[in-house]
Order: structure tokens, then sequence, then C-alpha cells
């Protein structure tokens, strides 16, 4: 199916019909797009294009010092701002310099475009100079990869990228062009069309399960929103404010939905997880019912999934089919946009409450309003007279305040950051959720001021994280981008500090960095920065904390960064060890053996228990129809879906259909019931997949094909003719001691055969991979048009 290109935010159309280099059709291409800023590094294979964007006077391009400094800074553009981050690189190494950036993306939903440059298309595959398979690389943290050998492909793959990106689940999408397509010539137009037959992001739900969701809310007595990064993506936080005001239930926000519902609001109970609040994590598990809008039911929230939430129905909405059922079923299954979804589950919720009173939800405000009073966030003193980083980080958030931006590296100052500072509205909070990847605070905020230049932007790093990315300092510098660095200077690993006290008796294996303690400071975090031209403070005293605080936001002709020595003994509380409940939530060290009554309530055993990803099914062969796209790559990216869960494909079968540019692949694999569904659900996802059918095979005819050779003499030729007569298979070459057989069945007529062949010494067997179609006048091609 082809679809229009819906109209670009460019200021001026491009002319149709002009002829001009690939190269030229790359910027021309992004400026119709309505890209104005673009982060990247320049090299052979990606020279072409960066002749053309000297002259861009659209785009803004920012050169960074490395590329996944590229990668996190587009990250950080299109998480403050909601719109398309993008990235730019060379071949080889610069490639693979942007893999963690766009993993991190893939693993966050952040709508982010990487365009790398490759080898002349004659030199790929020969280990070229700076050749590396990126498409191959990717294709897992990736939600679609083009790569493109003619110039003009660009503008189709270009615009494709765009709107694969930045419509459904976001997600960062890889186009790789080859240096002689950016340096041919081509008559460029614009708008291109679209030809995207299996893309169809799902954006409108279901009214029935609409009605069903808003029946379960009005019935709870104990229901919690679980709100998840999805509502933020879909720039929804107006419509969840709306919803849970009228419903009245409490609301916890993830690591990845801070900001989705504003901290001041009495309804909110803050974050779930292992480092939640104790609120937050034991509403969730004390719950009758849980909404869950935007969010993936990850590890971090539910502890040990078969324990998690027990007494709970499910009512899970997301916009991507494949997070609902994946961890934890769902009574309420909603595939839409969350914006739509919510939108029309309040008018649910409002139409059946004017029939039907909604539950009583007295006596869960008070156990939750307990919980609050009796486990509020705090943090003790330090002990050896340096600073409490938390109070570092609240004093940053109270002195910023509600309108500045947040991006904060990974570990123990990323979670203090989340718990205290406050956070009223969305895109505020900035962070490598998914992937865990230290190194994203600098590059991020950096792309975060340059989409939000009027906003205080914060990057809230340790020192681990710090000395990954502090080479975008020199970037800022140069390109006028002041942001604030808050070192949470610890001199250590904190986190792995941390596990190492409670879980490894204190043995401090490497994890000690000399940064800040004693009169060891490898580097000097304040000269560093003034060798990159940024203002170097230091905090040593609380006294000194608000007016460093201060000076850093009144200064915006530069960076700056505060290296803040606090205490390598502080700890991130509340915690849910690994592998357990989430009744066994610890609220400070003194509760942190794992022998002590769990905090919340186990008198009940849960009659739900068992319904996460611990089950197990039978294990059976099933065969998947799927019609596909003629497509580059499609085929490693369907057997990857499989052999990333450990599945083993007994055969793989690819070939032409009656439609022109489409094939079908047939997949036999061993696997239980609830895993093959949800790699089903992933498969449905890739974007040149167009249709996928399990057959039955009561209900479908499956045939192989085999050709055997078959070892004969005098003596046993005729024998061996004979059955092949009987099975109706036929010789197709013939040898003074061999016969080569071909036979068309099903699986249990080959393995017949082979048996009464065996005896006569078998010496090769060449098995296609099965086929199958289904019984009767329909055809899986149906409703299916290829222009």
């Amino acid at each position: 199916m082809s679809l229009d290109f819906p109209a670009t935010p460019a200021s001026a159309a491009p002319a149709r019909g002009e002829t001009m280099t690939g190269a030229q059709a790359v910027v021309r291409s992004l400026e119709a797009l309505g890209v104005t800023d673009v982060f990247g590094l320049p090299g052979g294979a990606i020279l072409p294009v960066y002749d053309p964007l000297l002259d861009a006077d659209k785009i803004r391009h920012i050169l960074v010092r490395h590329e996944q400094g590229a990668g996190h800074a587009a990250e950080g553009y299109a998480a403050a701002s909601g719109k398309l981050g993008v990235a730019i690189a060379t071949s080889g190494p610069g490639a693979t310099n942007l893999v963690t950036a766009i993993a991190d993306a893939y693993m966050d939903s952040v709508p982010l475009l990487a365009i790398t440059g490759q080898v002349f298309s004659t030199l790929m595959g020969t280990d070229a100079f700076q050749e590396a398979d990126i498409i191959g690389i990717t294709m897992p943290i990736t939600k679609h990869s083009i790569l493109v050998k003619s110039a003009a492909e660009i503008p189709g793959a270009l615009a494709s990228a765009h709107h694969i990106a930045t419509t459904g689940r976001p997600g960062p999408v890889l186009v790789d062009i080859t240096k002689d397509a950016q340096q041919d010539e081509f008559e460029f137009s614009w708008p291109p069309k679209l030809d995207l037959p299996g893309y169809r992001p799902v954006t409108k739900a279901h009214g029935k399960q609409i009605l069903a969701a808003a029946q379960l809310i009005l019935e709870a007595r104990k229901p919690v929103l679980y709100v998840g990064g999805g509502v933020i993506r879909s720039r929804a936080s107006e419509e969840l404010l709306a919803l849970a005001e009228q419903v009245g239930a409490p609301v916890v926000t993830t690591l990845m939905a801070r900001g989705a519902f504003p901290d001041s609001h009495e309804l909110q109970l803050g974050m779930p997880g292992m480092h939640g609040t104790v609120p937050a994590v034991l509403a969730l598990q004390e719950s009758d019912l849980i909404v869950s809008l935007g969010a993936r039911f990850d590890d971090r929230v539910t502890g040990k999934a078969a324990l998690f939430a027990p007494e709970a129905k499910v009512v899970h909405v997301d916009i991507d089919p494949a997070e609902i059922g994946k961890i934890r079923t769902a009574e309420v299954p909603i595939v839409g946009d969350l914006k739509d979804v919510l939108v029309d589950l309040l008018a649910a919720v409002k139409q059946a409450s004017a029939s039907q009173a909604p539950a009583d939800y007295t006596a869960w405000w008070e156990r939750l309003n307990g919980l609050r009073e009796q486990f509020p966030l705090g943090y003790a003193p330090t002990t050896d007279g340096l600073l409490a980083p938390q109070h570092v980080i609240s004093r940053i958030g109270e002195l910023t305040g509600p309108e500045g931006v947040f991006a904060a590296g990974v570990g123990q100052h990323q979670m203090w950051a989340a718990q205290f500072i406050k956070y009223e509205r969305p895109n505020a909070w900035l962070n490598s959720g998914g992937a865990g990847t230290m190194g994203y605070s600098v590059p991020a905020a950096m792309g975060a001021k340059v989409a939000e230049p009027d906003r205080v932007v914060w990057a809230i790093d340790g020192d681990g994280c710090f000395q990954m990315t502090n080479q975008e300092l020199a970037t800022c510098v140069i390109n006028d981008i002041p942001i604030k660095v808050a070192v949470i200077n610890n001199s250590s690993l904190g986190m792995v500090r941390q596990w190492q006290t409670l879980f490894y008796d204190g043995r401090y294996s490497n994890t000690e960095l000399s940064t800040g303690h004693g009169s060891i400071r490898v580097p000097d975090f304040v000269k560093l920065a003034e060798a990159y031209g940024a203002l170097g403070i230091r905090v040593e005293k609380e006294e000194e904390i608000d007016a460093a605080i201060a000076l850093a936001l009144e200064t915006n002709d530069r960076p700056v960064v505060i290296d803040f020595v606090v205490s390598a003994d502080s700890m991130v509380w509340p915690m849910v060890p690994q592998g357990v409940s989430n009744s066994y939530v610890q609220y400070a060290r003194e509760h942190a053996l794992l022998r002590r009554r769990p905090l919340g309530d186990r008198t009940r055993r849960g009659r739900r228990a068992g319904r996460g990803p611990e089950r197990r099914c039978p294990l059976m062969a099933h065969v998947l129809s799927l019609l596909v796209e003629d497509k580059p790559g499609l085929l490693t990216r369907v057997a990857g879906l499989f052999s990333r869960r450990g599945f083993n494909i007994q055969s793989l079968a690819v070939g032409p259909t009656e439609l022109e540019g489409l094939s079908r692949i047939t997949v036999v694999v061993d696997v239980e019931d609830l895993p093959l569904e949800q790699v089903t659900k992933q498969l449905n996802k890739l974007v040149n997949v167009i249709k996928i059918v399990e057959l039955d095979p009561a209900q479908s005819v499956q045939r192989e094909h085999l050709l055997i050779k078959v070892r004969v003499d005098n003596t046993t030729r005729s024998q061996v003719l004979e059955a092949t007569s009987l099975f109706r298979a036929h010789v197709v070459d013939v040898a003074s001691d061999a016969l080569v057989i071909e036979l068309t069945g099903d699986s249990g007529k080959a393995k017949a055969f082979l048996r009464i062949l065996e005896p006569y010494g078998v010496k090769e067997i060449v098995q296609s991979g099965l086929v199958a179609v289904a019984r009767g006048s329909k055809s899986m091609t149906e409703r299916v048009y290829k222009n």
C-alpha cells in the first residue's frame, strides 16, 4: 500500500525535478522534514553530505567530540522537545560508536534518526577500509533500518525513517547511505510517497475494550494508575490528570514517567520499583486493579514477576501490542495511542458513573496515607563530614524550579534525582532508564539545551559517568550551549559500591575512582572544567551549596561544572533486593535483612500468583506463515527474533508469491505457546512484514521437498525402485552405484520413506524447509495490494 507523505513543515518547499547529488538530497530532505538541528562528526564515507551542510541555512550542525555524544545529544534533544533527534556519523568505527546511543533510544522509545555513511556499494562485503555492516549490527536495537545504494532512494528513505521513528511507539531508525549514492546525481522531487504496507500502527482503541476497562475501574476498591513513559511520548499528561481526578485513584509514575503527573498533586504516590517510594511500591503490590498506562511491567518495577500484585486485575494500555501480556496477562488489553485512549476512557468512566456509583476508596486511602506518614522519603546525615548527596540534589531542584530540565547519568545520583527533585511537567526529566547507559547525562543535557535554549538544563552526573563523556564540554563551550553540570562526586562507582556493601560484606573490588576524597583528585574536575573553558566550582561544605547553585544559575555565557564532594557511604533507599517480592521493600539499611518481616501485607497468598513469565506451557512445533516484502536483511531480522530468545528453528523456507515484490516465509519452530505469542507480536512490528498466520496442521496442507541419494547395486536397485514407486517418488538421476530420488510430502511420509531406505545406505539428503497453505478457498494475500 502506498501512502502520501504528509505536508512538511519546511519554510519553503523544495523545487521539483531539480538535478542534485544524493548528498544534497540528504540535506534538502532533512530541511523538508522540518529538521533544524543535527549532531554529528564527519569522516570519509559521509564527507559528501558535509559539503552541502556548510551552506544549509535552515539546519544547525553541532560538531561533537565523539559519535556516542552525537547519539545521546540527539536523544536528549528528542526527549526534551518531543521532536525527532538526528545524529550523523561516518562508516566503520564512526557508525559503531553510535551503537550504544541507538540501543539506549530503542529501550526508552526515543525518536532518533541515525544517518551513517557507508563505503562504495561495489566495495561492500570486501572488508574495505572503515567498512562495517552497521545495518546487521543494529538490527536488534532499531525500529527499522534502511540501506541506500542509489541516490534516487534518498528522499523516500529519509521520509520513511522520519515517519517510522516518530509514529506508533517511537524509536530509532538507521539510514545507511553508500558513498556512491551520496555522490551520484538524480532528479530530486518532494514529497515522496511512502510505501510501507507492513507498517500500520494502531492508534484508536476498540470501544468494547474501553467500556470493559471503565467497568473494572468502577468496581475496584484498591485501584492504582500505573503510569509509564508512554504517557510522555504520547503527550497525554493533561488527559491523565483529568482521568485521575475523575476516578480519585492513586497514581504512581515510573522512572521514565517522572513529570507525567505533578508531584505536588495529592493523588501522586511517587515512583514505584526497586528504589521507589514505599507507598508507591506497596500500592501496586496490594492493589486489586492496576491500570497500566504506557508502562511495560519491567523487572525493576515488578520485582519477582510471579509474586507481583497477586490480587490485582490488570488493564494494560499501550501503543505497542508486543508489550501487552509480555510479563503480566491483562484482563483488559487495550492497544492504542494513550492520548486518544485516555480521552475515550474518561468519557466511558463518566458515562458509567452516571448509573453506577464507584467503589468507596476510603479504606484504601487510609492505608496509603498511613504509609506516606510512616515511610516518607528521607535520608540520614553523613557521619564522615562530607556532603549528603540527597540534600545537594534536593537543593538543585528547589533553586532551579519546575521549569528546568534535568538529565541524569546512571547510578545512585540517577535514583536520588528521580526521588528528590519534584517534577511538575513532562519532558523535564531525562535519563537512560532501560539500557542504563553511563555517560548519558552530559551529551543528553547538551541536546536538551539546543532544543530548549530558554530553559535551565542540568546534567546531574556521577564522577564515574562524567569521565565517560565530559569531552562534550568542549562542544558546549564552542557552540554556546551553557549547560550546568552537577558532579555528585563520591570518588567511587557508587551503586556498585552500595551492592558490595549490602551483598558482598563490604569487599570493595575495583570501585574506588580517586576523584575527590582525601588529597588525590584524578582528575581534578574544577581544573578539567576550566581547561575546557567552562566555569569550575568545588563544594565541600553544606553552607556552600546554595551559593554555588545560585552562581551556576546566574552564569549563562558558558557551561558550569560543580564538583560536589559527597559521602561514599550514602546509599539509595528504599530498596527492593533482586529476586524477591515487592512486599520485601526495605525502607533503610536497618530494614535490609531479608529475614525480617516484609513491610507489605502477606495475609493473602495470591490467587493470581504465577501469572508472570515463569509459567510453562507444553513445548511443541508451530508453523508460521509470513507474507513479507522482498527487502535485504529481512530474513535476518525474522530469524533473529527467534534466536534472541534461544528458540531453535527447525526449518525456514522462502519463496515468491503471486504478487510481485512479496514473498512468503514459512517457519517451523519448537516453542511454548506463550513465548510464541510474544515473538509473533514482535514479528508483526517489523516494517516489512505484512501478515502472519499460524497454520494448524489439521486446517492446512503442509509439504516438504527432499532429494535423497541412496546407494544401490544390481541386487538392490529393483527393491529401491519399488519403494520409490510405492511412495510416489521419482528418480531424477541415475549412476552405476547410486540413485537420486525426489520426494514431496509431509514430514511423516518423508520419515517413513527414509526408514525404508536406511538399510540400503543413504549417502546424502537435501531437504527443503516445510511449506504450507491453508485449506479452502481463502488466500493469505487477499486484501493485500502492492503498487
